[in-house]
């Protein structure tokens, strides 16, 4: 009988942890790394050859939302195609649990609208086996998976869950619900749940992103401050948890004084979404991070994700939400591709969105990339504003006039922010900032951010040499794994899961996006694939050989991390 289950020879090991990388051979026994070092082939049962190849920990995403993916996806792709071996699911305060059967359409719904997942595919795949948070926890442990998979509980199916859909999209909780939502988040966390999440927008503050289907604002908005301390309260009673938040206010130095304070009471992690830098103002993203520095030096566990991978968005106005932080626009884009054209075809309509200042995503950043239309095909690579110049029109009206003409259906790319590598630098070179932001099983038919650890190699440390692979390993692997309370996972070490990716260091990149029709129901996705993996291994077991899935299922829930 051999010693080993699996040895990965002939290597250079990156172990994770920001030591120098090294020559060694990597030993797995039932899922675990058994042993490191110059070891003999005959004691393992298969050899996998990785000369010429780099041995590193898989890496881990903590901003997803393939809630509903994992159902028909085993692998999260894009993410399991990226070396991604473990995500956090159930982001922002969205979710599927706790969900009495006459709320899984609204559920539904909602994710359709804000995150922009194919309604038909939750529909047809959802089991909607249960009700409860550990009912949901106990299908996705029954579900397939070819990745690790760590689990919010989502504030808004809580909220919803306990107060109501009406009530909680209306009021803050009472003292007596305060006690029930804490009481349903403690028995999730003792089935298996890594924390809460939320995304708080003050109703009256229109910075935020995120509306619900109907266009209103979400229960997570109308939270308190002593639900949110309710909730930090049972994480630190049980000693365990995190939670993702972002809040967003016409008063940020409360929000920061509130978000220290659930750090504190709690005692557990915080991690706040996301941090942005803009060329046009990098003031403000070091102010923040002068923020977490302090809080990092007064102890208190408040992390950053920062947005650090290429987040141009291709997109069609028949499916665009990201202007939802302007009420016009937010208006103007509810509803289908119909009522859509009737609203962008109304002359009052237009006249008000032509008095809006769209901050994320703004038309001088909108380009022109594929039109169908023979007389607007001159302006292909042109922004928004270069185009309303040629027509003499007001850069809304461009738009809109190219867009209704095609009923919609009109190619365009937006940057979120004015880029620059200088500022993307200084964020991708701070030591503390976690880095990302994948949102991974959204807006699948916009981005493609799940291949941030492939672009993050390739480009930053390759490329451009801003950090070294040691470094970079450490800051997708080891640090977030860490935070999020990840067992022994994001790091190459004796007694360890084992997961690894093997790759071509200079033959390592990402692919052009592509459009796939693999959604059930036959729904169309943007999909971009990876060169460069010549092994993906999950929990010990190959998932990936260049590039062609192995039909292996080891991934697992982690609950509690581990």
């Amino acid at each position: 009988m051999s010693t080993y289950d699996t040895l990965i020879q002939g290597g250079t090991l990156i172990d994770g942890r920001r030591n120098p990388r090294v020559r060694a051979d990597v030993a797995i026994k039932d899922g675990r790394i058994a042993a490191i070092g110059l070891l003999n082939a005959s004691d393992a049962e298969r050899v996998l050859d990785a000369g010429g190849m780099m041995v590193a920990p898989g890496f881990v995403d903590l901003h997803t939302h393939y809630d509903s993916q994992l159902f028909w996806d085993p692998y999260c792709t894009i993410s399991g195609l990226h070396g991604i071996t473990s995500v956090v699911i159930g982001n922002c305060g969205y979710g599927f649990a706790p969900v009495r059967p006459g709320q899984r359409e609204a559920a539904m719904q909602t994710l359709t609208r804000v995150e922009q997942i194919s309604y038909e595919s939750m529909r047809l795949t959802l089991p909607w086996t249960w009700e409860s948070f550990p009912e949901f926890l106990d299908a996705v442990e029954a579900t397939p998976k070819g990745i690790n998979v760590l689990p919010y509980l989502g504030v808004n199916p809580l909220l919803n869950y306990v107060l109501g859909e009406e009530a909680a999209k209306s009021r803050p909780a009472t003292q007596q619900e305060n006690t029930r939502i804490a009481n349903l988040f403690e028995e999730a966390l003792a089935a298996g749940a890594c924390g809460w999440s939320a995304i708080r927008c003050a109703p009256d503050c229109y910075s935020s992103v995120h509306r619900d289907h109907d266009g209103t604002s979400f229960p997570s908005d109308l939270m308190s401050k002593e639900t949110a301390l309710a909730l930090a309260r049972v994480m630190a009673r049980r000693n365990e948890g995190f939670t993702q938040q972002m809040m967003v206010s016409n008063d940020p130095q409360d929000d920061m004084a509130h978000l220290e304070e659930l750090a504190a009471v709690s005692g557990r992690p915080v991690i706040w979404n996301a941090l942005v830098a803009d060329a046009a103002d990098p003031g403000r993203h070091r102010m923040a991070i002068a923020w977490f520095d302090s809080c990092r030096e007064r102890g208190l566990p408040l992390y950053c994700q920062a947005v650090t991978c290429d987040t141009s968005t291709p997109f069609t106005l028949d499916i665009w939400n990201l202007w939802d932080a302007n009420p016009g626009w937010q208006r103007a884009l509810t509803g289908d591709v119909a009522e859509r054209m009737r609203k962008f075809s109304d002359p009052a309509v237009r006249a008000g969105l032509r008095q809006e200042n769209i901050v994320l995503y703004p038309l001088h950043l909108t380009t022109l990339t594929h039109t169908e239309l023979p007389e607007y095909q001159k302006y292909e690579g042109m922004t928004v504003t270069r185009i309303a110049e040629e027509l003499n029109v007001h850069p809304v009206d461009a738009l809109l006039d190219i867009s209704v003409a095609e009923e919609l259906r009109t190619h365009w790319k937006a940057a979120l922010l004015e880029p620059a590598d200088s500022v993307t630098r200084e964020l991708i070179q701070n030591p503390w900032l976690i880095p990302g932001l994948s949102d991974g099983g959204a807006h699948t038919k916009m981005m493609t951010t799940g291949r941030f650890p492939t672009e993050h190699i390739e480009t930053y440390v390759r490329d451009y040499h801003w950090v070294t692979l040691e470094e970079m390993h450490w800051k997708l692997s080891a640090f977030p794994a860490w935070v999020a309370g990840f067992r022994n996972r994001g790091v190459i070490a004796r007694g360890a899961p084992a997961d690894i990716v093997v790759y071509d260091y200079d033959g390592l990149r990402a692919l052009p996006d592509e459009i796939v029709h693999d959604l059930p129901g036959g729904d169309w996705r943007r999909y971009c694939r990876a060169e460069g993996y010549h092994y993906i291994i999950v929990n010990g077991e190959v998932t990936f050989t260049d590039g062609t899935c192995t039909g292996a299922t080891p991934g697992r829930l982690l609950r509690h991390g581990g």
